[in-house]
């Protein structure tokens, strides 16, 4: 005759083992990882939207033609995980964020604009691609137009 303790160790491991795996079918998943918040934010607001931040970097890149390193610590070609976006060594950034001031009371100021979604003034109105601000036509540019002719002096009636 066999022991029954082997049989009821076998029917509770294998409740062990059923009741283990319901519960692991009925807790919720792990919630994603969200990416970890930005360091060092001085102008734009520290709760801005990861996709908001970046379109406006993208912005300023295309504004003065150049790529993130302009701006930040970084070795162009490697991955952007690789960079120090919060790191404040290079003067650019502090100059972008002296420009962003001046833009944002521009706009605010002369133009009372209060829907940033909606502004007036922006990098590129100045800089059309260029690291410093365009001051006059380039060069090459084509002439102005003359200004239009003075209309010639009405004649009164009757005068010969």
């Amino acid at each position: 005759m066999s022991s029954p303790v082997p049989v009821i160790a076998l029917a509770a491991a294998t409740a062990l083992f059923g009741f283990s795996v319901a519960t692991a079918q009925t807790t919720a998943p792990a919630p994603p990882l969200a990416p970890p918040p930005f360091k060092n934010l001085q102008v734009f607001p520290k709760d801005i939207a990861r996709p908001q931040l970046i379109s406006n970097m993208k912005f300023f890149a295309q504004s003065l033609g150049v790529r993130c390193t302009f701006c930040h610590v970084g070795q162009e070609g490697q991955p952007l995980s690789t960079y120090d976006f919060a790191s404040d060594a290079k003067l650019e950034k502090q100059t972008a964020r002296a420009m962003l001031v001046m833009v944002h009371k521009i706009n605010k100021d002369e133009f009372a604009v209060t829907d940033f979604s909606k502004v007036k003034v922006t990098c590129f109105t100045c800089h059309r691609g260029a690291t410093h601000p365009l001051t006059a036509p380039p060069a090459d540019a084509a002439a102005p137009p003359p200004p239009p002719a003075s209309a010639p002096a009405k004649q009164e009636r009757g005068a010969a």
